[in-house]
C-alpha cells in the first residue's frame, strides 16, 4: 500500500472524479440534447471533462507552489519535485483549459469541429471579440507563462509572484458561471473566486504530498504534513462559507433543494463534510501518531513496526480521501452544466431601471442614518480577511500570555476593533450605498484609508508576529519569515520611507478620482476591491510612518512627523474643497443615473464636505498621537540622561566643566 500510494492516490480522484461526473450529469440533465441547435454530444460531454481536468491542473498548480513557498526548504529534494509538480499540472491546465475553449465555442455556436479554415476564423473571433471566450484564452496563455516560469524560477521569493500568477489564472475563471447576470452577481464573483482558489490549494496540496512521497519518508512526512494541515484548515473554511454562499445565490430558498440542482448541491457539501473529517483525523491522530512512531522503519529499529503501521495508516487514509475529493470535484464539474433554480434574469420580465441596468442590483430602499447601520452587502473577501485577521491575533497574544509574556491590551482592543470597522466598511451600509451615491463612496474612502489604518497601526502586527510565531530552522518559511522579510525587502523600505509614504497618501487622491481607474472601481468587482486594497494600504504606510511601533527602515524626528501630517493634511482638505467647489459632475452616466430623485451634483458635494471635515477627524488623533509619543520620549531620554549620570557620578558633566575652566584660563593667559 505504501509504494502503491504515488498510483493510486491520483488515480482514484481522476477515476472517481468522472465517475462522479458522469453520474452528476446524467441526474441533473447537464449532458442531455439541446431543443434547438444541438452542438452534438462531443460538446456536451466534452466541456465538463476538459473543465474536470481543468480544475485538477489548476489544484496540482497552486497546490504544489503553496507548499514550496509554505512548507518545504529549498535545501532539499522535496523543494524541486514540488516544482516538477507545479509544472506539470500548469502543463494540464493549460492544454485543458485551451480544449475546454475549443468545445465552449462548440457549445455556444452549435458548430461542428473542423479543420476548415472557417471553424478557425470563428474560433479566432470567439477568443478575442467575445468576453466567454477572451476568458478561456486568458486562463491558457497565464497557465503557459506558469508552466515555462516552474521550470525556469528556483529562487524561493520569486516564486511568491510566480504563485499569485498561478492564483490570477482562476480569475477568468471566476467571472464566469450561472449568477454572471444575475442579482448577486459580485458576491457570486467572489464566492466563487474564494472556492476555486483555497479549494485547489487544499486538493493540490494533498496531491502534492503523494507524489513527494520518496522524498518525505519517516520523520520529514509529518512536519510537511503538519504546515499542510494548516493549510487545509484554512481552506476546509474558507471552501465551506464560500461554498454557502455560492449555493444560497443558486438555490435561492431551502425548499429548492429537492430540485436536481439542490440535491448535487447536498452531495457535494456531505463529500466536504467527510473531507473535513479525514482532516480531523489526519492533524489529531495520524501525525501524534507518526511524530511519536519516529523515523522511517529500519531493520534496527525498535519502533519499526509502530512505524511502518502509522505509514500504511496514513497512505490509506490519503487515498480514500483523493477519493472523496474526486466525488466533490466531479460534482462540481457537474453542477457547472446543471440548471439552477433561481431565475438568472434580474429583470423578472419587467422594466429595468438605470441603476439596475448599470450596477446588476436593485436599487436598495432611500438611505437614512440608520439604514447605513441596518443594510448589509456582504464582501466576502473581506469578511474572511477580518475573521482570520482577528483569530491569528487573537491566537497570538494567547500564546504570549501562555508562556508569560506581556502584551498591552489596547493594542488587542484597536486591532479588534479597527477589523470591525474595516468589516462594516465593506460589507455594510456604506457598502450597499456606496455605488448609487458619491458621498456613501466617499466616506467608505474616508475610513479605509483614514479610520481604520489609525486603529490598527497601533496594534503592531508585525511586532506580535515576531514575537509568537515560532522561527523554522530547516531553511523553509513559514509566517514569521514571510513577514521580517517582506518587511526589512528593499521594496518595503522605500514604499515606507515617511516622504514616499505622504506622497502615495495624498497624490493616490487626485490619481484615482481624475483617471479611469475611478470608472473602473464601479463597472469592475475586481477594480473596487483593488480599490479597497489601495486605499487601506496607503493609509497604512502613512500612519504607520507616523505613530508605527513596528520596525521601519527609517523615522523621521518628532517635530517633522507633525510638519509632514499637517502639510499631507493641508493637500487633502485642498481635495475635498475642489469637490465641494466643483460644478461638474464626476462620472455623470454613472452617479446621474442613480437614485431617488437625489440631485447627484448635490451629493458630490456632500462627498467633497466628506473628505474636508469627516477625514480631518483622524487627523487630530493622529496629531494628538504623535504628541504624546513626542513627550514620552523626551521624558525616556531625560530619564536615561539621569541614570547615566547616576552611575558615572555625573562624570560628563564634570568633564564639560572642565574643559570650559581650561578654556577660560587659556584666553585669560592671552
Amino acid at each position: 500500500m505504501i509504494r502503491s500510494a504515488r498510483v493510486l492516490g491520483p488515480a482514484a480522484l481522476v477515476a472517481v472524479a468522472l465517475a462522479a461526473m458522469i453520474a452528476a450529469l446524467a441526474y441533473g440533465g447537464g449532458a442531455e440534447p439541446y431543443p434547438i441547435q444541438d452542438p452534438g454530444p462531443v460538446a456536451r460531454w466534452g466541456v465538463p471533462v476538459a473543465k474536470l481536468f481543468v480544475n485538477v491542473g489548476a489544484a496540482g498548480m497552486i497546490g504544489a507552489l503553496v507548499l514550496a513557498v509554505w512548507a518545504l526548504s529549498p535545501k532539499r529534494r522535496e523543494f524541486d519535485l514540488a516544482l516538477d509538480v507545479a509544472a506539470a499540472s500548469a502543463a494540464v491546465l493549460t492544454v485543458a483549459s485551451a480544449a475546454t475553449g475549443v468545445l465552449t465555442f462548440m457549445l455556444v455556436t452549435g458548430a461542428e469541429f473542423s479543420l476548415s479554415d472557417r471553424f478557425g476564423q470563428q474560433l479566432g473571433q470567439f477568443v478575442t471579440s467575445i468576453e466567454l471566450g477572451q476568458a478561456w484564452l486568458a486562463t491558457t496563455l497565464i497557465a503557459a507563462a506558469v508552466t515555462v516560469l516552474c521550470f525556469a524560477v528556483r529562487n524561493h521569493t520569486a516564486l511568491v509572484f510566480v504563485a499569485v500568477l498561478a492564483v490570477v489564472a482562476l480569475v477568468p475563471m471566476a467571472q464566469q458561471g450561472h449568477a454572471a447576470g444575475a442579482t448577486g452577481h459580485n458576491e457570486a464573483i467572489t464566492a466563487l473566486g474564494l472556492h476555486l482558489v483555497f479549494a485547489a490549494a487544499w486538493l493540490g496540496g494533498l496531491l502534492t504530498i503523494v507524489l513527494l512521497k520518496p522524498a518525505l519518508d519517516g520523520e520529514r512526512l509529518a512536519v510537511v504534513l503538519s504546515r499542510y494541515s494548516t493549510v487545509a484548515l484554512i481552506a476546509f473554511i474558507v471552501v465551506a462559507i464560500s461554498g454557502y454562499a455560492s449555493a444560497a445565490l443558486r438555490i435561492g430558498t431551502w425548499d429548492q433543494l429537492a430540485t436536481q440542482y439542490g440535491v448535487l448541491v447536498v452531495m457535494k457539501v456531505a463529500a466536504l463534510v467527510a473531507l473535513g473529517l479525514f482532516g480531523a483525523a489526519q492533524r489529531r491522530v495520524m501525525i501524534g501518531r507518526m511524530l511519536r512512531a519516529g523515523a522511517a522503519p529500519t531493520a534496527s529499529n525498535r519502533g519499526a513496526a509502530p512505524a511502518a503501521s502509522a505509514n500504511r495508516t496514513f497512505w490509506l487514509l490519503v487515498v480514500v480521501e483523493l477519493a472523496f475529493m474526486g466525488i466533490a470535484s466531479g460534482v462540481a464539474a457537474a453542477l457547472a452544466r446543471t440548471a439552477t433554480p433561481v431565475n438568472e434574469d434580474v429583470s423578472g420580465g419587467l422594466a429595468r431601471t438605470p441603476a439596475e441596468i448599470l450596477t446588476g442590483e436593485p436599487l436598495p430602499p432611500a438611505p437614512d442614518a440608520l439604514r447605513y447601520f441596518t443594510e448589509w452587502s456582504p464582501d466576502l473577501l473581506w469578511l474572511i480577511a477580518c475573521g482570520f485577521g482577528i483569530f491569528f491575533y487573537v491566537a497570538g497574544v494567547v500564546r504570549l500570555r501562555r508562556r508569560g509574556d506581556r502584551w498591552p491590551v489596547y493594542r488587542t482592543v484597536l486591532w479588534v476593533a479597527g477589523l470591525l470597522l474595516l468589516a462594516w466598511i465593506t460589507s455594510g451600509g456604506v457598502a450597499a450605498y456606496e455605488q448609487y451615491l458619491f458621498s456613501a463612496h466617499m466616506l467608505g474612502h474616508m475610513a479605509l484609508t483614514m479610520a481604520v489604518p489609525v486603529l490598527l497601526v497601533p496594534g503592531a502586527p508585525v511586532t506580535l508576529a515576531a514575537r509568537a510565531i515560532r522561527p523554522r530552522k530547516d531553511g523553509s518559511r513559514g509566517g514569521r519569515e514571510w513577514i521580517l522579510l517582506a518587511v526589512h525587502s528593499r521594496f518595503a523600505s522605500i514604499i515606507a520611507n515617511p516622504i514616499v509614504a505622504a506622497v502615495l497618501f495624498a497624490g493616490s487622491l487626485w490619481v484615482f478620482y481624475y483617471s479611469p481607474l475611478f470608472r473602473w472601481s464601479m463597472e469592475d468587482h475586481i477594480g473596487h476591491e483593488w480599490m479597497i486594497a489601495h486605499f487601506l494600504i496607503t493609509g497604512y504606510l502613512f500612519v504607520q510612518s507616523l505613530i508605527g511601533i513596528d520596525p521601519v527602515p527609517y523615522r523621521l524626528p518628532y517635530p517633522f512627523r507633525l510638519l509632514l501630517l499637517l502639510g499631507t493634511m493641508a493637500f487633502h482638505a485642498f481635495f475635498g474643497l475642489a469637490i465641494m467647489m466643483g460644478t461638474g459632475l464626476m462620472l455623470a452616466d454613472w452617479y446621474g443615473a442613480m437614485g431617488w430623485g437625489t440631485d447627484a451634483l448635490a451629493d458630490q458635494q456632500v462627498g467633497g464636505g466628506i473628505a474636508w471635515s469627516i477625514g480631518e477627524i483622524p487627523t487630530v488623533a493622529l496629531a494628538i498621537t504623535v504628541a504624546v509619543q513626542w513627550s514620552r520620549s523626551d521624558a525616556k531620554e531625560t530619564k536615561r540622561r539621569d541614570r547615566h549620570a547616576d552611575r558615572t557620578g555625573e562624570a560628563e558633566l564634570e568633564e564639560y566643566n572642565a574643559r570650559l575652566a581650561a578654556l577660560a584660563e587659556r584666553d585669560g593667559v592671552r
